[in-house]
């Protein structure tokens, strides 16, 4: 049995409601202001470039795959189906540091690695993030000896440091969402930019 089609809640945008045919206050021509009022709720979105591009580089974090010890192990779990790290965009792990924005240094650097995560590193395209995950990546952990670097931080800059001995997949997924946090109130830089000097200027 068929219910009529003024009873069906069920309608699309284009098909007006019944009650509106009969209502006189649309057959009167609207102002302007209810005209661009109608216009924004269309869907016209206001934002600057800068929150634009803000939000989408936080939403589509390209990480370097490599991993230096035990805690790449945690890493490589964030990115399987139980926990998932798609959900925030971080998920395309890719090969090249020249296709890369964020480093996680996995696990403990040791002196002869700390010149090569350096390269890397460099060859990173701007604007980039390194994330510290671990004890070891962040003050050398249980390894106080002369093979192992006491800190990433000594080499490459640290936007943040994730704790723990591994740290969990969820720890890792709450660094990439700070870090997320972060990229939307940054500035965006465009480069470096010629001023010109007015003259007479000192």
């Amino acid at each position: 049995m068929t219910e009529p089609k003024e009873l069906n809640p069920f309608r699309t945008l284009a098909m007006p409601p019944p009650q509106a045919a009969a209502a006189p206050d649309l057959l009167m021509p609207k102002s302007e202001e209810e005209s661009i009022r109608e216009e924004l709720e269309r869907g016209i979105l206001f934002t600057s470039v800068e929150k634009m591009v803000n939000w989408s580089r936080a939403n589509s974090i390209w990480p370097l795959g490599f991993g230096l010890a035990c805690c790449a192990i945690e890493m490589m779990a964030a990115l399987a189906p139980r926990f998932d790290i798609s959900r925030f965009g971080a998920e395309v792990m890719r090969a090249s540091p020249r296709q890369a924005d964020l480093m996680i240094v996995a696990g403990r650097v040791s002196l002869k690695m700390a010149p090569v995560l350096r390269l890397l590193y460099e060859q990173m395209p701007d604007p980039k993030w390194v994330i510290s995950m671990g004890a070891c990546a962040s003050c050398g952990g249980v390894f106080n000896n002369y093979a192992i670097l006491q800190g990433v931080d000594k080499i490459v800059p640290v936007d943040v440091y994730v704790p723990g001995c591994p740290p969990r997949p969820e720890a890792l997924i709450h660094g990439i969402m700070k870090l997320q946090e972060k990229i939307l109130v940054s500035r965006v830089e465009l480069g470096p930019i010629a001023r010109k000097t007015r003259k007479g200027a000192a």
